[in-house]
């Protein structure tokens, strides 16, 4: 008995079986990180003001949030193989119309054709959930999320070096992004096997989704607080991700590309977090320890990061500033106020910087360690549902995220947001600490 429970507690994670579905993963994240920091600039060339340009950033989420259900329940009654394929299809469909686009109709269509099909994170969350147990689930979704960190720090290097080689020609943009999605499409067709047992028990002659299927996860107490969990973490951290260079912006005078090394920098650290630490933890102390964790630290640096002290850094110029953002409609038209040149220095910097390890800490952990647990308190048979209904919640706070923040940062400046974020998260997390269990019992049916 000892023996086989000391064979138990060294289990480790099969890193071949699902080495397939991260590169898969990884390659089609990059068709996304390369298009989205380009498309408020697509709307803005057709004519659009900030709110439809928010809207557009609100489209891509909202239909995902209403599609990745659907595709998850699918794929627990036809298989991973077949749900991936479409979702992928998808996804190159819409960059290719995107390409072609001469109008802000198009954008819109390509965004909701790319959104209904994008199911791929949750159907790859059930492919290694299929190749996982109990105890290297975590370790195994936490490489997901590495795999997704890495794939939106190579993204924008990429798209940048389209831009010089093509003279700013955001259709090579477009199509370098369909580029990298068609090649997930021909990795999951020739190397990608079935992960899904296909003589488990079928689930029951149920419809694929329903949203009477949602309610019915959220009457489920266990599950329920998980899902909430999944939805409020994303809404203040995806508020972070959304508002951050605007907030840094405001308060301490950088500009793009200032912004964009701090989150390279957090990136790397997310993707370190992700792949080397997340596993470890998972089962030294168990997935309910890491969303604690991840709770308080995303509350601590949000709220910190709404109390950076408004100094400018000390090579800011504003002047320079200011002519960088010439042309540029949706910072323009959210009204970004830049702070004097008096009193610059590094306070600011060192202070944000500091800020930054903590949520970017909490935002590495929750994602995976919620899933793992909302995994283990589904049946076999409804794994990829289950991840679906969680994606579709992800997505609601996506679709969120850019109107809520964004009118909170315009109506009542730029700190409240990140504020607002933390205080929710505090609350939480003392919510969690009595409501989520060490472990979730599994239904029977």
């Amino acid at each position: 008995m000892q023996k086989e429970q000391s064979e138990h507690t060294s289990e480790k994670l099969n890193f071949k079986k699902i080495a397939p579905v991260l590169v898969i993963i990884l390659v089609d994240l990059l068709g996304l990180s390369i298009i989205v920091p380009l498309m408020p600039l697509f709307a803005a060339r057709f004519g659009a003001d900030a709110f439809v340009i928010g809207l557009l950033g609100s489209t891509y989420p909202f239909m995902q949030f209403l599609g990745a259900p659907v595709l998850g329940r699918l794929s627990d009654k036809i298989g991973r193989r077949p749900i991936l394929l479409t979702s992928q299809a998808g996804t190159f469909l819409g960059f290719i119309l995107l390409g072609f686009a001469n109008s802000l109709p198009l954008l819109f269509i390509s965004r909701i054709i790319d959104g209904l099909s994008g199911a791929n994170i949750s159907t790859a969350q059930a492919v290694v959930t299929d190749l996982t147990t109990d105890e290297t689930r975590t370790q195994g979704l936490g490489l997901i999320g590495a795999a997704f960190g890495m794939g939106f720090i190579l993204g924008p290097i990429i798209a940048f070096s389209v831009l010089i080689s093509t003279g700013d020609n955001y259709q090579a943009v477009a199509f370098t992004a369909a580029l990298f999605s068609m090649l997930p499409l021909l990795l999951t067709f020739f190397w990608l096997p079935e992960s899904r047992d296909p003589n488990r028990e079928k689930s029951g002659g149920r419809s694929p989704f329903s949203f009477q299927a949602m309610a019915q996860a959220l009457n489920r107490p266990a599950t329920a607080i998980l899902l909430v969990l999944m939805f409020s973490q994303q809404l203040a951290f995806g508020g972070y991700e959304q508002m951050f260079s605007l907030f840094a912006l405001n308060r301490l005078g950088m500009g793009a590309r200032d912004t964009s090394g701090l989150f390279v920098l957090a990136g790397l650290f997310i993707v370190a977090i992700q792949a080397g630490f997340i596993g470890r933890w998972s089962k030294k102390n168990g997935d309910r320890w890491l969303v604690l964790l991840g709770l308080s630290t995303l509350a601590v640096g949000l709220i910190l990061t709404a109390s950076t002290p408004q100094i400018p850094v000390p090579w800011y110029n504003q002047a320079k500033i200011t002519t960088e953002m010439q042309g540029k409609t949706s910072t323009q038209a959210i009204n970004v106020s830049l702070p004097a040149e008096t009193d610059r220095g590094w306070t600011g910097l060192i202070w944000v910087l500091f800020a930054s390890f903590p949520a970017a800490l909490g935002g590495a952990v929750l994602h995976p360690a919620i899933n793992s647990l909302i995994t283990k308190s589904a049946g076999k048979n409804e794994v990829g549902g289950i991840l679906g209904v969680s994606a579709g919640f992800y997505s609601a706070a996506n679709a969120i995220t850019p109107l809520f923040f964004g009118s909170l940062f315009q109506w009542f400046g730029a700190p409240v947001p990140f504020l607002i974020g933390g205080l929710l998260l505090a609350v939480l997390w003392i919510a969690a600490m009595r409501l989520v269990k060490a472990s979730q019992p599994k239904p029977t049916t």
